[in-house]
């Protein structure tokens, strides 16, 4: 699921339209909650906040991960996209779940009296049909990158962490003001003040549970994962289909961005073949892998006979390996 310069342009729309979004009705839901006292309302205003606050991190990992490679960093900055989206995962569960349960609690303890909710229920609405719009777009663009996966393993096998924390951040996002209104509507109806701090607490919950999704799956990206297994597929046939190939031993990939893969390739030659005729035989399998797969900015191709490719260490974990002899 590697990403095109067109996707990636997408993405930034995607962030830059969730980032208006929460901006503008998190400043809506903080006069609310000043006017009203509804503790999931000033709930909802902290959601708000942090989540502008992740959208500029990722806008700001993005810009950082586009960075040329350099003598110190040979494989490129792409990597630091994968930082500032574990960053954001870490900031979801501290401040925004973490805010959210505190409120909540402080407010069944010491809850404040109950005034008309019409400013809420509108604030609400609102926010409802702005989050709506940047989640369609979210979804919309996602889905044109998943093919024919399901939601959630193309989730799991995703390089570019943008697209699914907006979409999962939106998503929270809509369940929580779902919360927040029912809660209100609870706390007037049955003149209980402290429904509106349990609806917080519930809030906060989802909030912890996304950032939880965020943090393992952008945990996974920044140690390290293999490329697609149709790419290592890819590779692996093609280095295969040259006549002076005995066998691929292995075929090891690693992502160093979310559109850059390092390729590590052993393949048992010919032995009649010369070191003059393997190298360009190596250079002619590397621009026919290029063609094939442009994501490859790195590609290692090591000559080895298939005994002593066997004896290697396996590959570490994320690392994607496939061994088949011709």
């Amino acid at each position: 699921m590697a990403k095109t310069l067109t996707a990636r342009i997408k993405d930034d729309i995607v962030l830059y339209g969730a980032l208006a979004a929460n901006l503008g009705i998190g400043v809506a839901k903080f006069v609310a909650a000043g006017m009203t006292g509804s503790s999931s309302m000033l709930t909802e205003g902290f959601h708000s906040v942090v989540d502008s606050g992740n959208q500029v991190l990722l806008l700001y990992g993005q810009r950082k991960a586009k960075r040329p490679a350099d003598e110190a960093h040979p494989f490129g900055y792409g990597r630091e996209l994968y930082f500032w989206a574990f960053v954001v995962a870490i900031l979801i569960f501290a401040i925004g779940a973490g805010v959210s349960i505190f409120e909540g609690w402080r407010h069944i303890q010491d809850p404040e009296p109950l005034t008309s909710p019409t400013i809420n229920y509108v604030v609400l609405a609102i926010s409802f049909a702005l989050e709506g719009s940047s989640w369609t777009i979210a979804v919309r663009e996602f889905s044109k990158t998943k093919g024919d996966m399901g939601w959630w393993s193309a989730i799991h096998r995703s390089k570019d962490p943008a697209g699914f924390i907006v979409l999962f951040e939106d998503s929270a996002a809509l369940a929580g003001l779902v919360i927040a209104g029912v809660g209100i509507w609870a706390s007037h109806a049955f003149d209980d003040p402290r429904i509106d701090g349990a609806a917080s607490i519930a809030i906060g919950l989802i909030l912890a549970l996304v950032a939880v999704l965020l943090a393992r799956e952008s945990k996974g990206l920044l140690i390290g994962e293999r490329a697609d297994p149709a790419v290592i597929a890819t590779i692996h046939k093609i280095v295969a289909a040259h006549p002076a190939i005995v066998s691929v031993n292995h075929v090891r990939t690693v992502h160093a961005a979310p559109d850059s893969i390092f390729a590590a390739i052993s393949a048992d030659f010919d032995d009649a073949v010369t070191m003059g005729d393997g190298e360009t035989m190596i250079e002619a399998m590397e621009t026919e892998l290029r063609a094939a797969v442009p994501t490859l900015s790195s590609i290692y191709i090591r000559p080895e006979k298939r005994e002593n490719a066997t004896l290697a260490p396996a590959p570490a974990s994320g690392g994607g390996e496939t061994t088949t002899q011709r």
